[in-house]
């Protein structure tokens, strides 16, 4: 009878097995038109079933054959070779099986060597950006490629090229450990193409998906008699297709290399590696070849595909006036996108999405020469935080790995018989992928709360996005200039504020960020000597100075939390912020900006009107009382100043005993009732007839500590703090506005109300007093 492992039948299911394998392997690269035109290589990559032990049977019938001796324990070891990682390149026939998927050869000093993240490395992302060098520093310039795969062979092995020693690549991780390997070729080099990974080197990156924050939305906005078709030159239509399938995997990998950039530029910015997620789904994975051709399921960023009740010809009437200062018809795109969305996601009140918005509809006129049913805007309209952008520059996106050093260098001009020629900045098709990608990229930091900046994405260098993916740049028609290595000093960035901004938006909460106190908002109250004391539950982060007439910010003060306590409390002068401004700007009025850790934010127009005089009054027994900054923008038609101290400050004889509260879909007013039953009124008695009452406990001693408001241009709604712990119903509308706190620094008490009020309260602060 013939051995077990001589058995024909199981013989025959591990050759159909390992074919299978093969085949899964060999089809990453199916075509040479797909190719990313780098250097061919020949049995680089280790077999899977070494790699992987892709065969469980073999493993089981092994177990069986006789094993090698044990190595004696006595036996001499090994001596040191200083020269090993010197001596593998000259050394032709090597052949050393890999074990567990890694070499047992010598480390060759062509070995790519990652510059950007060390070994064991845990992130919250799936795409991740890899930066790295081949050569030992001070040796001559290397050309070739690398090729990284994982060991597990979940994903098909990609290359990318390398340019005078240095390299980009971007990894596709899944939850847990991630095993790579790199392994570099050239044809300048021996056995560069040999079959055992000769310059290769090793690299686990463990990965946790964040699900303890909000998700960016993606969404592809159609109209209700769309087609579903974006614009294309016929000969890229008909290669790779310009329906609505194609849209989702452009908009999905522009969307990766979104997430990829932006890691990145947290952790230069030693912010950690912290990025936006997005919603997932479990569909056919779009981000490789193979997985498209054999069908392969992943979990991938989902696709909102949204019909708006809007016609084609609707959309693309909507000219914003940037594009068509002499439209005939204008309309509020935003608008509409914003109201599509709402219908799709139905919201509850009080629930923060955060949506980024491609309208596919949009349309290169070349009659007029203006791109019709597009407009770039980012904001929010209530608890809807959205960008939209149009899919004029979607055809030069790329729809996987393979495609993104292709998309980022290839220099087919633009032809605007068909496609638009975006701010005459897309010349060819590198830089229309640029724009595109870019351009919606800084919308979406609109999205999350980023101003315009002095330079980086918020301004426009997402003109040279492509230097973040490439170590070659192409020729530009912008420029005019030839191209070349890039330089990491000459990519494209977020400004540093923005990155402190992403550091305190809950997008990009990390799974191990320890809980914020649900309060986020910042206070500043002028006290004495002219200082002025900020409070911040979540701690402040940092501060914005802006002279008069800066729209940009020039000057900041930080507080992070990487480097030292949380500032919860922060007293500032006026002299301290001035002497930060350069020297032709310190007599100028100063606003100031001041954020907190947990996304707040208080905006003092003029810093030295808070803390003069022009921000106190006397309190009959020589104390004077200090106004706090108020909220609401006392804006409304017959708004007029509302203030008054306590009468039980001013009488000692007197106590509180209750609040009445007027109130409907907005505050109206409030009056305070004493012991003796008088009254003071702040606003009006409108709203519900006759109000709420909160009642105070006075045989206790009970008093007033603080307000919760909830205000955007008025006051939305308002609940009382005690010094009991106690706090009121929020009275008005519970869910309108944005949240403050007002509780005074320590050391001082509420002693009466500021503010204004027009047909309802549209202005509201504390006055407090030691």
């Amino acid at each position: 009878m013939a051995p077990s492992f001589l058995n024909f039948k199981d013989f025959r299911r591990r050759s159909r097995a390992s074919i299978r394998t093969d085949r899964s392997t060999d089809t990453s690269s199916y075509d040479d038109h797909h190719s990313q035109n780098t250097t061919p290589t020949n049995g680089s990559i280790t077999p899977p079933s070494i790699t992987a032990n892709s065969d469980p049977a073999l493993n089981a019938q092994l177990k069986d054959q006789p094993q090698p001796p044990p190595i004696p324990a006595n036996r001499p070891p090994p001596q040191p070779n200083s020269n090993n990682r010197y001596s593998v390149s000259g050394m032709a026939g090597l052949g050393s099986p890999a074990l567990n998927g890694k070499s047992s050869l010598p480390v060759s000093q062509y070995a790519p060597r990652i510059t950007n993240l060390g070994e064991n490395t845990w992130v919250s992302q799936k795409i991740l950006l890899i930066n790295g060098m081949v050569g030992e520093p001070g040796q001559r310039s290397l050309e070739g490629s690398v090729t990284v795969c994982r060991l597990d062979d979940g994903f098909p092995p990609t290359h990318w090229p390398v340019c005078e020693s240095q390299f980009k690549a971007m990894v596709y991780l899944v939850p847990g450990a991630n095993r790579l390997r790199f392994d570099f070729s050239s044809p300048k080099l021996a056995n560069s193409g040999s079959s055992n990974p000769i310059h290769s080197s090793y690299l686990t990156v463990h990965m946790v998906p964040p699900m303890n924050s909000p998700p960016l939305q993606l969404a592809i906005l159609l109209a209700k008699d769309s087609p579903g078709t974006f614009d294309a030159v016929p000969t890229r239509a008909e290669r790779e297709g310009n329906d609505l399938d194609t849209a989702i995997r452009k908009f999905r990998m522009a969307a990766y290399l979104w997430q990829a950039f932006t890691a990145e530029q947290m952790w230069r910015n030693k912010l950690g590696r912290r990025v936006f997620r997005f919603e997932e789904e479990w569909t056919t994975g779009t981000c490789n070849y193979r997985d498209r051709e054999m069908g392969m399921m992943r979990s991938e960023a989902r696709i909102h595909v949204i019909r708006s009740d809007k016609t084609m010809a609707e959309i693309r009437d909507l000219d914003i006036a940037q594009q068509n200062p002499n439209a005939a018809k204008k309309g509020d795109l935003y608008g509409i996108a914003a109201d599509a969305l709402k219908k799709y996601f139905k919201p509850l009140p009080g629930q923060t999405q955060y949506v980024s918005v491609l309208i596919l509809d949009s349309h290169w006129d070349t009659q007029s020469k203006i791109v019709t049913g597009h407009a770039a805007l980012g904001g929010n309209s209530g608890d809807l935080h959205m960008a939209i952008f149009g899919s004029h520059a979607l055809q030069s996106y790329p729809t996987s790995f393979e495609e993104v050093v292709p998309a980022f260098t290839d220099c087919t001009p633009t032809d605007t018989n068909f496609v638009a020629n975006d701010c005459n900045e897309s010349g060819s098709s590198w830089e229309a992928a640029n724009i595109g990608i870019g351009a919606h990229l800084h919308e979406t930091g609109h999205l999350f709360g980023c101003p315009h900046q002095e330079n980086g994405v918020m301004l426009r260098d997402y003109v040279t996005l492509n230097r973040t993916f490439v170590a070659h740049e192409a020729y530009s028609t912008r420029t005019k200039s030839k191209g070349g290595p890039v330089a990491q000093a000459n990519e494209c960035t977020w400004h540093r504020l923005d990155c402190l901004r992403f550091r305190s938006h809950p997008c990009f909460r990390l799974p191990n960020d320890p809980l914020l106190n649900p309060d986020a908002s910042v206070q500043a109250w002028p006290v004495e000597n002219g200082h002025v004391q900020i409070t911040a539950a979540t701690g402040v982060s940092f501060i914005e100075i802006y002279p008069e007439g800066d729209d940009l910010c020039h000057t900041w003060i930080e507080y992070p939390l990487e480097s030292g306590p949380v500032q919860r409390n922060l007293t500032l002068t006026e002299q301290e912020l001035r002497d930060r401004l350069p020297e032709k700007k310190r007599r100028s009025k100063i606003k100031v900006c001041v954020k907190s850790h947990g996304g707040g934010n208080l905006d003092i127009d003029d810093f030295h009107s808070l803390c003069s005089k022009a921000s106190s009054l006397k309190i009959s027994f020589g104390k004077s009382a200090y106004r706090s900054v108020k909220l609401g923008f006392s804006q409304m038609e017959g708004s007029e100043p509302h203030e008054f101290l306590f009468t039980s400050v001013t009488q000692k004889t007197r106590v509180l005993s209750r609040v009445v509260i007027y109130h409907g879909f907005a505050v109206d007013g409030l009056e305070f009732f004493y012991d003796d039953d008088s009254s003071q009124l702040f606003g009006k008695r409108g709203g519900k007839p006759g109000g709420d009452t909160f009642e105070m406990d006075i045989r206790r001693g009970e008093y007033i500590t603080g307000f919760f408001v909830r205000s955007g241009l008025w006051i939305d709604g308002i609940q009382i703090l005690t010094s009991f712990g106690r706090k009121s119903p929020i009275y008005g509308n519970a869910h309108g506005g944005s949240p403050h706190t007002l509780l005074p620094p320590r050391g001082y008490t509420v002693c009466g109300v500021t503010g204004s009020c027009a047909a309802w309260v549209d202005g509201f602060g504390v006055l407090i007093a030691r």
